[in-house]
């Protein structure tokens, strides 16, 4: 490795702490300089373990550089530059900072050579995403960044229970491959699964990216769930587990796509379903299956984005993201409609588009491991979002019924940054053995996409699934784009949370009240009261009787008692008293040794 390489992470933590102190055209030079170095100092890595430091008993490594990082390495990097690009008009620096923040992370993860560098990254993605949500500066994604929040908490706790125990266990604090069984194991394994966004944990994703920034929900649609395949696929490979998550991720999404109304929501369903895709392939654990979820992570994060993008445009000229308010805006912003008609196809994978390169390495693997089962929910999930995402975003949005809105094209930053994304969809999917292919981690798996069977086949699932949509629009029986709210598992922590928190609010603290008055303010203030006078108070229980036996009546005994006490708290005490006590304490130590001879 050249001694000029630096740490990734770093790279884009440091910008990210800088931003904020520019200004103007200074800031937006040094945002997109960030990428631009990252990706010069990415050539510079070679394989190997570099940049390893000793704490405590554990070595830490921050560069792990292999086929499985390298290709992760380098899509983060390309997107991390068009989603800089995509933000520079703006100049905001908390969206600029958000993003940089975020890629760093993301990268720090996908470097990682072990679990303790893993998890400070990846509870560092939160904070990214977080800044992503609040960037938009609505109510709305105000309460998303709190949920995002808190339900990532929750899953970084439970990770981080996870390696304790696994490490306490005598479990290795390498990032390889764990053996699920045990507590510690299966810790990891849910934690890894919330951001991953699977069925039941997953709700965050699509109830939280809908509120983000136009740019924020590039990064977080770029970085946290590709990152949970990456840790997947370093620990859990072959687990049979996961083929079942994946056939529910990938199937359970379309449905719900299908009746959304708002087009970043059904992008974010349409998000859990490929990445349904790239978690089927981990669990199948063979070569080509691996291969085909690195792949399948490189497109889906390209062409994604380039949705993302497209509708994040939309947004931009007309504040509007939902069905039943967009439509003939193909007049009137051209060039950002082709951009996600590339990105339709590119998801659809029809051929010479990403999709249709990648996605087939998992299904073909599903079928010659006779997974009848597993290759027939992927193709009904194949077709799914090929109506939700292929022809649902681009038809409502730029075609359909005239909406009466009259926008400007997007802004030529926006349509650079999708230009370039769109032409590496194009570009890796017509060349994929020429670039995409020689990044995969396993070189002996061999695999051709363009065979006359595979293009014949997926051109004959669109074009039917394209006459079913077409049929179904003529005859009024595709479900309605209406003004709604889906209900999905967020419902729990939508309103069951207020529940739980109310039964909790009336249990738990209404039993700290009670044993904050029994014990803070009964016990400790009366124990505090009593050693704060302590001396007096037993000065004066000794004294008494010496007084009464002097001849002292109860009034004169009183004022003995008080003048005794301000002369304690003074520290001026008198010598007779001084001395008696002392002969006491010397009377006991004298007993205390006799009994112990």
């Amino acid at each position: 490795m050249s001694e000029f390489a630096l740490p990734p992470a770093f790279i884009y933590l440091l910008g990210a702490l800088i931003v904020p102190f520019l200004r103007g055209r200074f800031r937006q030079v040094f945002a997109l300089a960030v990428p631009v170095v990252a990706f010069c100092n990415y050539f510079l890595i070679e394989k190997g373990v570099h940049w390893e430091y000793q704490l405590l008993d554990f070595n830490l490594i921050l560069g792990r550089a292999d086929a499985w990082s390298l290709i992760f390495l380098n899509i983060f990097t390309v997107l991390s530059f068009c989603g800089i690009l995509y933000i520079l008009k703006e100049n905001k620096a908390l969206d600029l900072s958000a993003g940089l923040l975020y890629a760093g992370s993301a990268m720090g993860v996908v470097m990682a050579g072990d679990l303790i560098t893993l998890f400070l990254f990846w509870e560092m993605l939160t904070l990214g995403a977080v800044m992503c949500l609040i960037a938009r500066r609505t109510a709305a994604s105000g309460k998303a960044a709190y949920r995002y929040l808190l339900v990532h908490i929750l899953g970084g706790v439970v990770l981080l229970a996870g390696l304790m125990i696994h490490l306490a266990n005598g479990g290795s604090v390498a990032f390889d491959k764990i053996e699920l069984s045990g507590l510690g194991a299966w810790l990891i394994f849910i934690g890894f699964g919330v951001n991953c966004a699977w069925p039941v944990l997953g709700a965050w994703l699509t109830d939280t990216y809908p509120e983000a920034s136009i740019g924020g929900v590039v990064f977080m649609a770029t970085y946290t769930t590709k990152t949970a395949v990456y840790v997947l696929a370093r620990t859990f490979p072959g687990e049979d587990l996961l083929i079942w998550i994946g056939m529910a991720m990938a199937t359970i999404p379309i449905f719900y796509a299908v009746i959304e109304n708002d087009l970043r929501r059904v992008l974010a369903y349409s998000l859990i379903n490929q990445v349904g895709f790239m978690v089927v392939g981990v669990g199948l654990g063979t070569a080509l299956s691996l291969n085909g979820t690195a792949a399948h992570a490189y497109c889906h994060i390209l062409y994604k984005a380039l949705l993302f993008m497209s509708i994040g445009s939309v947004i931009y000229r007309t504040g509007k993201s939902k069905a039943t308010e967009l439509g003939g805006l193909y007049k009137y912003m051209p060039w950002t409609c082709i951009f996600c008609c590339i990105g339709a196809a590119s998801i659809s994978a029809f051929p010479m588009f990403s999709g249709f390169v990648s996605k087939s390495m998992i299904m073909s693997t599903a079928a010659k491991e006779n997974q009848v089962i597993v290759w027939l929910a992927l193709l009904f999930a194949s077709a799914g979002v090929f109506h939700h995402a292929g022809i649902k975003i681009p038809f409502f949005a730029f075609f359909s019924h005239d909406s009466g809105l009259r926008p400007k094209e997007a802004p030529l930053n926006q349509l650079l940054a999708m230009g370039i994304v769109a032409f590496l969809c194009i570009f890796v999917g017509t060349f994929p053995n020429a670039f995409l292919y020689k990044m995969l981690p396993n070189v002996e798996a061999v695999y051709e996409p363009y065979t006359v069977a595979h293009v014949t086949d997926q051109l004959a699932l669109l074009l039917f699934s394209a006459l079913a949509f077409t049929l179904l629009m003529r005859a009024g029986l595709y479900p309605a784009e209406i003004r709604s709210t889906n209900v999905d598992f967020d419902w729990f922590y939508r309103k069951g949370g207020k529940v739980i928190y109310m039964v909790f609010d009336k249990t738990l603290n209404a039993a700290n009240r009670i044993g904050s008055k029994i014990f803070i303010d009964g016990i400790a203030k009366r124990s505090s009261k009593f050693f704060e006078s302590g001396a007096s108070n037993i000065a004066g229980c000794v004294m008494t009787p010496i007084w009464s036996m002097q001849g002292h009546q109860s009034e004169q005994i009183k004022k003995q008692r008080d003048l005794l006490t301000r002369k304690i708290q003074r520290d001026a005490f008198p010598i007779g008293l001084t001395a008696f006590f002392a002969i006491i304490l010397l009377g006991l130590l004298v007993v205390a040794v006799l009994i112990k001879q």
